[in-house]
Parts: C-alpha cells; sequence; structure tokens
C-alpha cells in the first residue's frame, strides 16, 4: 500500500485509473444532423482520475467539410442525484465489465439531436443542440433507457417493467403487465448478456410506433444464494442461476405499440431456447436468431408485420459461433452472416461467401447500400478494419500493425487503434480518408511495456515473453506465465497497454510469458474447436510446449522457477497447471477459478462439454476437484464473495477437496467483490500480494 510522501505505486495508480479505462473517449455514436452535418456523440470523464462519464459531441462545421469541432454536451455531475442505483442496473454493468459511473451508456435518435442516458436511477433526454436535459422517469428507479428514432419517447426498465415517456406530453404509462417477480421485462437475459453478447433486451421499431420486447421467466431456474459472511447482519441475495444441465430461463419475444397492445413474436422455442441476436437496422428487415440448446442448430427469422418468418436454418458442429453485427439483412434484402467456411471465419451474402479466406472476420461493423465494413484478424495478434464494396472488392481501412476497433455511420467513421509503439488508444473520426483525432484524457501509465512477440512450437503459438525493465544480458528470471488461455479472450495483442500488468510484474523480479493457445479467438474455427469436450488437456498443453519453446529462443527465462496466474478461465488454467503439471508449474495464484464444470452456467459450458445429463464424462476429466489428492505445489486460491457469475462455491469446494485430501493451500476471500475487483485498494493489494507469493515460492 502507497504510504503518504510515497511515491505513487503502479498497482495504486492502475486501480485509481480502473485500468486507464477512465479518461478515454469510448461508446461512439455517428449520426447525420437535419443540416447535413456528421455529428459524433462519446463517452469520456473529465479526466483520468474521474469515473464519471460525461457526454461529449464532436461535429463537422458544415454539411461540406470534415473540419470537427468538440464540446461537452451533459456533465454527469451537473445532474446526479446520488441515489441508489437499481439492481438490476449494477447487474448490467457486471455483464458488461463496466467499471465507471455517471454516464455509462446512451442511446441516439435518427439525427443525433436528442440522446437518452440514465444517472444515478433517473433517466434523462437531453437536447445535444441546446444541452437542455429532462428528467423522463419519475419516482422508479430507471435501467437502460432507449430513445425512440424520432426522439420523442423514451422507454425505460424499472421494476422488471416497461415504461415509455412521451417527452412533449411529459406523460409516462407502463407498457408491460404486472407479472410474478420471477418475470422480467426489456432486460437482456442472463445467459445473453453472459454469454452471447446481447445486451439489451428492447428495440424501437424504425418508425417509432412500438418497441421490439424481451420477456424473460425465470421460475424454472435454479436459486443461488449470494451472502457476505463478513456482514452477517444481510440477508443473503436470491440469484437465478442456470448451471450446466439445469434449466434455462423462458425467454420470449413481444411486439408492444404505444399505446400497450402486445403480440407475442413466435418461434419454435422447445427446439430453439436462446434468443441470440435481434437486429433493427435503420434500413431493411429485422432479423431475430436463436439457438439450439446444443448451440449446433439455429435459425434466422425476420419479422414481417407482427410474424416471425424463418428464412433459414445452420447447422455446424461442434458449435455456432455468434459473431457480433451478425444475421442482418442489407437494404437490398440479402441476408448477410458470419459462417465457418474453409477453416475461416467468413462474411456471407445470402449463404455465399464474399469475404476472404485469408481473414477472419471478428465483427460485422455496418451494412449499407455501398458495402459491408468489419473487424478482422489477418495475423492473430492484429485486428484491422476492412471494407468489401459492391464488385466484391475487400480494402484495408488500417494497416494491420496494430489493434483496431471502429464505429461506422453514413458519413463517417470513428477509428481506435493502439500498436506496441505506444501506450494508450488513438481515437480518430475518418471522412474520405481524412484523420481527425479525439483527445484521450486518460493517464499515461508510470511504466512502458516492452513485450517481445513470439510465434512458437509446431502449432505456431503466439507468445510473448515481458523481461524487467533492468534485465541485461546474462541474466536469468523466475518465470511468470500470466494467461487467459480459454474461449473469447485473447492476451498476445499488438497493442502495449495489453502488457501493462505484467511489465510491472516483470519488473518485481521475473520473466512474464503470455500464450494463447487452443480454444482462443483470432485463427478460425478449427483453432477454436480444438477444446470441444476438453477445455484442460489441450490448453494446458498448449502453455507448456510454449514455454518450452521460448525458453530455447530466450535465455532469460529461468524454467527452473515457473508460477502461473491468471482469473476466471485463466484461474482454472493455473490451478489446472500445478494439479496436473507440476514438474513444469512450481506455484500457482488462482483468482476467481471455475473448479468444477458442472458449476458454471449452461449456454457457455454445453457449448464446450456438451450437456452433463446427457455426458458426464467430460465434466469428470476436466474437474479439478478429482485432482485434489494431486496437488505438491503452493496454491493461493482467490475469490470474490459477491461473484455471481464463477461462483465462490468454485473455490470453496476446491479447498474442501484440497483439506479432505490433506493438502495444504492458502485461500484468500474478498468480501463485497464480484467478478471484478474494481475497489481500489483491493485491486492494488491483490497484485502486491500476488507478488510476495511468487517471490516466497519461486526464489
Amino acid at each position: 500500500m502507497t504510504h503518504q510522501g510515497e511515491p505513487e505505486s503502479f498497482p495504486r495508480q492502475r486501480a485509481r485509473t480502473r485500468g486507464f479505462r477512465l479518461g478515454a473517449p469510448r461508446a461512439f455514436g455517428i449520426r447525420t444532423d437535419n443540416h447535413g452535418r456528421t455529428r459524433v456523440v462519446f463517452i469520456r470523464s473529465a479526466d483520468g482520475r474521474t469515473a464519471a462519464g460525461d457526454l461529449w459531441v464532436s461535429e463537422s462545421t458544415s454539411a461540406s467539410t470534415d473540419s470537427f469541432t468538440e464540446r461537452l454536451a451533459v456533465r454527469a455531475q451537473q445532474i446526479a442525484t446520488r441515489g441508489d442505483i437499481p439492481a438490476a442496473e449494477l447487474a448490467r454493468r457486471e455483464r458488461l465489465r463496466e467499471v465507471t459511473e455517471g454516464i455509462t451508456a446512451y442511446s441516439l435518435d435518427d439525427t443525433g439531436t436528442y440522446a437518452a442516458f440514465a444517472v444515478d436511477g433517473t433517466a434523462y433526454r437531453a437536447n445535444l443542440d441546446d444541452g437542455s436535459v429532462v428528467a423522463v422517469s419519475e419516482g422508479v428507479a430507471a435501467v437502460d433507457p432507449r430513445i425512440s428514432p424520432n426522439g420523442t419517447h423514451v422507454a425505460f426498465v424499472a421494476d422488471s417493467r416497461v415504461f415509455v415517456t412521451d417527452v412533449a406530453a411529459g406523460s409516462t404509462r407502463c407498457l408491460t403487465p404486472e407479472e410474478p417477480e420471477t418475470v422480467m421485462w426489456g432486460l437482456a437475459d442472463f445467459i445473453a448478456a453472459e454469454e452471447l453478447e446481447r445486451h439489451r433486451g428492447m428495440w424501437w421499431l424504425p418508425d417509432s410506433s412500438g418497441l421490439i420486447v424481451e420477456r424473460v421467466d425465470e421460475r424454472d431456474v435454479e436459486v443461488r444464494w449470494i451472502g457476505d459472511p463478513a456482514q452477517p447482519e444481510r440477508e443473503p441475495a436470491p440469484h437465478r442461476y442456470p448451471a450446466a444441465g439445469t434449466n434455462n430461463a423462458e425467454v420470449s419475444l413481444h411486439r408492444i405499440t404505444l399505446d400497450g397492445s402486445i403480440e407475442e413474436l413466435m418461434w419454435d422455442r422447445g427446439e430453439f431456447c436462446y434468443l441470440a441476436t435481434v437486429d433493427v437496422p435503420r434500413h431493411g428487415m429485422v432479423s431475430v436468431s436463436v439457438l439450439s440448446r446444443d448451440q449446433r442448430r439455429q435459425q434466422i427469422m425476420a419479422l414481417r408485420g407482427t410474424e416471425l418468418h424463418a428464412v433459414a436454418t445452420r447447422q455446424q458442429d461442434p458449435w455456432i459461433t455468434v459473431v457480433g453485427g451478425v444475421p442482418t439483412f442489407a437494404p437490398d434484402g440479402s441476408l448477410i452472416e458470419v459462417q465457418a467456411i474453409d477453416g475461416a471465419f467468413r462474411i456471407t451474402r445470402d449463404d455465399e461467401p464474399i469475404s476472404s479466406a485469408e481473414m477472419n472476420v471478428e465483427t460485422v461493423l455496418d451494412v449499407s447500400e455501398t458495402g459491408i465494413t468489419f473487424a478482422a484478424a489477418q495475423d492473430p495478434t492484429s485486428r484491422v478494419i476492412a471494407r468489401i464494396d459492391n464488385s466484391g472488392a475487400t480494402h484495408l481501412l488500417t494497416d494491420g500493425s496494430g489493434w483496431c476497433a471502429a464505429a461506422v455511420g453514413d458519413a463517417a467513421m470513428v477509428q481506435v487503434c493502439a500498436s506496441l509503439d505506444r501506450v494508450g488508444s488513438q481515437a480518430s473520426i475518418v471522412v474520405d480518408g481524412n484523420h481527425t483525432p479525439i483527445a484521450s484524457r486518460a493517464e499515461t501509465p508510470s511504466i512502458l511495456p516492452r513485450p517481445a512477440l513470439h510465434t512458437v512450437g509446431a502449432r505456431d503459438l503466439r507468445s510473448a515473453v515481458i523481461l524487467p525493465t533492468q534485465h541485461e544480458a546474462g541474466q536469468r528470471w523466475p518465470v511468470i506465465c500470466s494467461p487467459y488461455g480459454g474461449p473469447h479472450a485473447q492476451r498476445v495483442v499488438r497493442a502495449a497497454q495489453a502488457y501493462l500488468t505484467e511489465q510491472w510484474l516483470a519488473d518485481q523480479g521475473f520473466a512474464v510469458v503470455v500464450t494463447d493457445g487452443r480454444g482462443t479467438p483470432g485463427r478460425g474455427p478449427d483453432w477454436e474447436f480444438e477444446v470441444f469436450a476438453d477445455l484442460a488437456d489441450p490448453v494446458l498443453e498448449d502453455q507448456v510446449d510454449a514455454l518450452a519453446a521460448l525458453a530455447e529462443i530466450e535465455p532469460a527465462l529461468d524454467t527452473t522457477r515457473v508460477g502461473i496466474r491468471g482469473w476466471s478461465f485463466g484461474g482454472y488454467l493455473a490451478a489446472l497447471a500445478v494439479l496436473d503439471r507440476p514438474d513444469v508449474f512450481h506455484a500457482a495464484v488462482a483468482g476467481a477459478p471455475v473448479t468444477d464444470w458442472r458449476l458454471y452456467d449452461t449456454a457457455y459450458t454445453e457449448r464446450y462439454l456438451g450437456n452433463p445429463t446427457n455426458d458426464d464424462t467430460p465434466y469428470e476429466h476436466t474437474s479439478l476437484l478429482r485432482r485434489a489428492a494431486a496437488l505438491t505445489r503452493p496454491l493461493l486460491l482467490i475469490h470474490g464473495l459477491a461473484d455471481d457469475n464463477v461462483l465462490a462455491a468454485h473455490t470453496l469446494q476446491l479447498s474442501g477437496a484440497l483439506l479432505a485430501a490433506g493438502k495444504p493451500h492458502n485461500v484468500l476471500p474478498l468480501s463485497g467483490v464480484t467478478h471484478m475487483t474494481p475497489q481500489e485498494v483491493i485491486a492494488e493489494n491483490l497484485l502486491m500480494t500476488e507478488v510476495e507469493f511468487f517471490r516466497r515460492h519461486l526464489g
């Protein structure tokens, strides 16, 4: 911990800046206003230590120029009420891994004149032309307000029901019926938000006549109780959690008009239980896609009037990967998807591939009359923004040297790119090839990462090696492996900021190794499918092989002293490593680890291991509980007691199994901490605790 008068440590700086996210521009919305000018709206806090996000506008000075001026549109602290943030909003932020405050999300009307957002449980509509702000929720705690395309109404969720406010009239009405407490309207269900990357549960129709609204009934979902032993006066909170092999929530969609009439949009929910995507383009048909429980079958439907009509059914073994931005209908009515074809995730139009097999498409950003813009991996360590025009030609919009994301509008694009050459990302408004930077107010880290990227082994594993800043030729260092190692997350990327914590760990006297193995994104479907039915052996084997290959390249790695650390899947992998390969890994820190996949949720776990009610073999094989008697190395388990994603039961059950087997180990419970650790002191001291653990056990 930093004491008064001492220079601030990197862990404290990292904690106070929320991982250096504060002050960085994000959540870009692009519109063309009534005068033909381009308007870019975004969230940014005042500086790198202010948690409250404000709403900003950067707009072109005229319809014929790409010169932009920037101004503050809404300062969150001026309207903050310090009211209680609704539990549903806290849950939404947890699913999004949102660590900021103030304005954390917003929606725009078609012209970008009006925005809707919530602060401290109150929903507002802001006029971005004159800066006026009007509260549109009275007497209720609002969640996820969505503004109508014409800007006249704001819909929001309160007490699990959907309300809509006519702003001009100042009147609010409830659009959904009062139902049992297990029913929720208008918010994404747990599985969609946690595992399918769908974080919304209501969508305005393009003509502003009504909404498409999700209804979730959790009555058949088993209850898990989340309590805090450090605060015994508080009752444990019930949490409906669909563990592998158990019942999911019942999910349905409904078309609701502004007068309150409700019509269910029907599909075979018995066959397709997961509502994966709902796409309501400004121009084109509404699309809905649903998945079977085993996620091998997908049905894509179009909304015509008040009915859903199936337009395509897909089958993919061992699972269908859900890709952002698709399926969607182009303005000409053609169906745009991303499918696994020829060993790559490729864009298809009416089932015909139109993107190159040399690219793995990760997100479709925009489908317009003139082409399709998308983000893709060429080299797994870089992400490019590219566009396919109507002739079928592909144009790279970024050079492939870094890690880029983008938001696309009718007349402009915002690109956000990071590289190994600098810490942080640069956001730019791009019009006709001209770039206008959007300033970041994020704090500059006190350290400069120096990762060396390698491709090693028979499987061309992508790895990074980070040596201490003070390293000199001939020195050797104990090793800390710092992987995630599982589906949906890459660690080895061309972005310096991704290695800040690893560089700090290295500077404490270690060589740090990061490896992306089988199952991680960026290398296509076959690579991801390698972990089907086994989340243990392939991922651990790749860590072992990469470490051995890197030791041949980099003599600074002392492989007689190797530790491993990780959080979530990385925590599972860290514990697995010392249990299965104590000959390679000599100590482990496992944060919020999954220890038995039977305890984790349906959609994620059954996608990779199948349904345990049909075949429990993969679950038994991958469980850490059955390995407890094999522990011979130091193991530190860390878990937030308020974690509603990887429940604390994972760590407690493994600890119980280790104790029963007579195996010494350490457990660090974190009172009041969820799957994230945004609290400053906790986040700082966790890193300090890890370093002391590895110093003690690696020498």
